[in-house]
């Protein structure tokens, strides 16, 4: 971890924006141009799995040159999951009102940041979502799509949600929704965590608000999705989906009663 202090604060609500890498050095520092051309009040947190090409290394060039820039650098690759985690407890000691998630790869386009930012005006969670309209995805096979669509379809309906995106990974967090929601009892650490936070969220009252953006497909390096990551991610959201289910009947089946003995009576 580097041993800057944060950038001093200024009128805006202090946000960090915490970026898991691995494998990166293509991507990091034309990432964090971008971020900081496009926000420049914000901070920026790199959470780098012990890259083995560098990335930590150009993190660490990044941190020392600019101050709004700090490194995490953790011991070996845990997942994605386990990354922003480790991110939201470090912003969430160092005093930042809001935290973003947003991968190193360019398929979150920074230039989309102020108007997440914005919309935490009256929002709990502000999703960066691709399917609601205006939003969208480029550079995607056909494949891809479907699983994509699919995912956040099947978890809608086993989770009886509304948010359309629930599996995208663009999200802005007020500091208040992460303390709330339990963040010392997730664990999923790949592709379902974006759904299991999601779903926190919900399950306490907090509010979820959608922002159209473009999605797109990485130029450089290789993705870090696979096969294995996706059937979790089924699993889970199933299981989730049955306990959440049977919970309603439960509570349907205890209000009936509850109902038959005030006839009684």
């Amino acid at each position: 971890m580097s041993d800057q202090n944060p950038a001093e604060p200024s009128s805006h609500p202090r946000t960090l924006v915490i970026i898991p890498t691995y494998n990166e050095a293509e991507n990091l520092e034309w990432i964090i141009s971008r971020v900081r051309d496009a926000a420049p009040e914000v901070e920026i947190l790199v959470a780098d799995d012990n890259s083995p090409d560098g990335t930590g290394e150009i993190a660490d060039r990044l941190a020392a040159a600019d101050g709004h820039v700090h490194v995490m650098h953790r011991r070996n690759k845990q997942g994605l999951g386990a990354a922003y985690l480790a991110g939201f407890d470090w912003g969430l000691d160092h005093g930042y009102d809001a935290l973003i998630e947003m991968d190193a790869d360019g398929s979150h386009q920074p230039e989309d940041l102020p108007r997440l930012i914005a919309r935490l005006a009256d929002a709990d969670l502000v999703i960066g979502s691709r399917y609601v309209r205006g939003g969208g995805v480029e550079n995607w096979p056909l494949y891809r799509q479907l699983i994509s669509r699919g995912g956040s379809l099947w978890t809608r309906l086993m989770l009886g949600i509304k948010t359309r995106d629930a599996t995208g990974g663009f999200r802005v967090f007020r500091r208040e929704t992460l303390e709330g929601i339990g963040l010392d009892e997730v664990a999923s650490a790949g592709y379902c965590f974006q759904v299991d936070l999601l779903w926190r969220t919900l399950k306490r009252g907090f509010r979820v608000v959608e922002v159209p953006i473009t999605f797109v497909e990485r130029e450089r390096g290789n993705s870090k999705m696979s096969k294995a990551i996706f059937i979790e991610a089924l699993i889970r959201t199933t299981l989730w989906g049955i306990a959440h289910r049977a919970e309603q009947l439960r509570d349907a089946g205890e209000k009936a009663l509850e109902n038959r003995e005030k006839r009684r009576t």
